[in-house]
């Protein structure tokens, strides 16, 4: 082949390339001109992008599909983080004074006080008591059994009325000074510990024990709205147990969060079953597991420290009946040093186990356990001295 014939081959060769070139560039400029036009709708701007006359509009649509630490932060975002940022600063001291706050979430009776007073007997001074319940106390509770009753409208599970129940624990606790940790329990909740032992345990924890994970089923991420962009993505969405202990410094957090809150409230937990299609975000499950995993990941366990049983596979979790109660399952919940975590993938589910460790070393993940019918009362009050630990 001469030198010519060759020269013309390669030039034709070249020109060929031009062609499937240009059609993928024509593709990708019209692909992202349609992404454009439809996201500008979704998040209620009145005109299309149009990449001539709206460029800067097309910009900020485009941003909003980016993760936090690559797209830009909107102005809110930015206040947020930094109040969180001044926060996280204030340096949390503990003290002889220090107390814990134990905030009950109940519909209005302690079928289990008998077992909580055998708890806190004797370490007056070192917790607080308050009591959320959309009905009045009956009369055989102890008065000296808490320092507030928080009557208002009924919590519905599932509901951002949950949530703000839980707030309004935190912050009629967060008026003493004095209280430095925050534990929130339910009727059915019982202490798998001394007091001793719990105290030491969260006092002197370089976290909160809030859980927080990713559930990539239909419970968990597909619970996610588009909505709650640009700030909450389907990437940021986490789940994780409502039953939460947090520091002072997160529980003031939680107080000051207007941003993500409002998204939750907004599209998360409404009256009617979802915003999109049949979603039902159950906001309880998802507002703080999402919040701390974007603001202060590594301050939270990623686990809960009250035990609860999904074995069953069913809407709510087991509840054990005296006859269950034996002492040899309350040692082994005791004990535990792995902690489940129980996604919506498949049928029954897929489970994730993660060691527990406290301040970098393995320890029992369980302070608390749920739920306990009244009836196991006396069998618990009984077996509390030989199923609780006295060194952490």
């Amino acid at each position: 082949m001469s030198k010519a014939q060759k020269k013309l081959q390669g030039t034709r060769h070249r020109s060929s390339l031009k062609k499937p070139l240009c059609v993928v560039l024509t593709v990708s400029v019209i692909s992202m001109l349609l992404i454009c036009t439809h996201l500008f709708p979704r998040h209620g701007k009145k005109s299309s992008c149009n990449v001539l006359s709206r460029a800067r509009g097309c910009e900020d649509a485009l941003s909003a599909l980016l993760p936090a630490h690559i797209r830009k932060l909107t102005i809110k975002e930015i206040a947020a983080r930094a109040v969180v940022r001044d926060i996280l600063r204030t340096p949390s001291f503990q003290t002889q004074n220090s107390k814990i706050a134990f905030l009950f979430l109940t519909h209005g009776t302690l079928p289990l006080e008998l077992l909580w007073d055998e708890f806190f007997k004797g370490h007056e001074g070192k917790f607080s008591i308050y009591i959320h319940t959309s009905k009045e106390l009956p009369a055989h509770i102890s008065p000296h059994f808490y320092d507030r009753e928080i009557p208002s409208d009924e919590a519905t599970w599932g509901r951002t009325s949950m949530v703000d129940a839980e707030k309004r624990l935190l912050v009629t606790a967060l008026e003493d000074p004095e209280n430095q940790h925050f534990v929130l329990l339910s009727e059915s909740c019982i202490p798998l510990h001394t007091f001793d032992y719990i105290y030491r345990y969260l006092l002197f924890s370089n976290v909160s024990f809030i859980e927080s994970f990713v559930d990539p089923g239909p419970h968990g991420t597909g619970r996610h709205m588009e909505d709650m962009l640009p700030e909450i993505t389907k990437e940021d969405f986490r789940k994780g147990s409502q039953w939460f202990t947090m520091k002072r410094q997160h529980a003031v957090i939680v107080m000051a969060d207007s941003l993500y809150y409002s998204k939750f409230r907004k599209y998360c937990g409404v009256s009617k079953l979802g915003i999109e299609g049949e979603k039902n975000c159950t906001a309880d499950e998802h507002y703080l597991p999402t919040f701390f995993s974007k603001i202060d990941p590594m301050g939270i366990s990623n686990w809960s420290v009250t035990y609860v049983d999904w074995s069953e596979r069913r809407r709510h979790p087991k509840t054990y009946r005296a006859q269950e109660v034996s002492l040899e399952f309350l040692k082994d919940v005791t004990s535990e040093e792995m902690s489940v975590h129980v996604t919506s993938l498949g049928e029954h589910g897929d489970e994730l186990h993660w060691p527990c460790t406290w301040n970098g070393i393995t320890r029992p993940c369980y302070l608390f356990a749920r739920k306990f019918h009244p009836d196991a009362l006396d069998t618990l009050v009984n077996r509390f001295p030989n199923y609780t630990s006295t060194v952490v």
